[in-house]
């Protein structure tokens, strides 16, 4: 079992308002912004191979329809040769409250080289960082729903970290959250489309002072990319729908 940030590659072992802290930008050369979800999301591009993977990273491969859904791809690019990923993160930083995604799109099958993240990330590597990500790490046999909670800022204990396996049996849809406060973080994971409990199919909380829960006000990323920048061991490329994403503050 092996379990790793979105906004990095390092596998992990197994009262008052947050402070605001600015929007993430690690990578330079980022290529435009985009709406969805009455947020403004900043499309990462950098130049050249970074992390997480490292990989190399197509400013095309998000974009937000006519229907107004965000979508990520990873796909191979005939015109440079390369294996290209996608990264958004919100200009906002939000706080204590709940973070949803209504997501479209095989998860429950991808390749094993896959990762799709869901968090909340400061910039602080290995620190204030919430995590729902469906990946195997490289590894067929292992879990593809990983939820970690890395510590807060200044604390030198071991992320949280809990993982499941799960198939989408009644199709592509599923639903995936998280609620912060200032001394937990719930997350869950449903089929299909929810805004309440049905068809939870994961959950789990962390609770502090254990895993120690970061008070930050972080922005909100999304990437599709290849663990250790390998291609899909099938060779095809990837692309999930992001219906929604809402935030309600407490």
């Amino acid at each position: 079992m092996i379990a790793a940030g979105c906004s990095k590659e390092k596998p992990a072992v197994s009262t008052a308002a947050p402070a605001a802290v600015n929007a993430v930008e690690k990578k330079k050369g980022v290529a435009s912004t985009l709406s969805f979800g009455g947020y403004t999301w900043v499309i990462n591009a950098p130049t050249g191979q970074t992390y997480p993977g490292p990989n190399y990273w197509n400013g095309s491969y998000a974009w937000v329809d006519a229907n107004g859904w965000m979508h990520l791809k990873a796909a191979y690019n005939s015109a440079t040769g390369h294996w290209e990923c996608a990264e958004v993160y919100t200009t906002a930083s939000l706080g204590y409250g709940t973070y949803q995604w209504q997501v479209e799109g095989t998860l429950g099958s991808f390749d094993k080289n896959i990762v799709l993240g869901m968090y909340n990330y400061s910039g602080n590597d290995q620190h204030d960082e919430m995590d729902i990500e469906i990946a195997r790490w490289g590894n067929a046999a292992w879990d593809n729903l990983n939820y970690t909670i890395w510590p807060a800022t200044g604390v030198t204990a071991s992320p949280g970290v809990y993982t499941a396996s799960f198939t989408t049996p009644n199709g592509t849809y599923t639903t995936h959250r998280f609620k912060r406060t200032s001394t937990s973080v719930k997350l869950q994971s449903l089929y299909g489309f929810q805004d309440g409990d049905a068809n939870q199919f994961q959950t789990a909380t962390f609770n502090s002072p254990g895993t120690s829960i970061s008070t930050l006000s972080m922005p909100v990323h999304m990437n599709l990319w290849l663990y250790g920048g390998s291609a899909p061991s099938n060779g095809q490329n990837v692309e999930v729908i992001i219906h929604s994403f809402k935030f309600t503050a407490l």
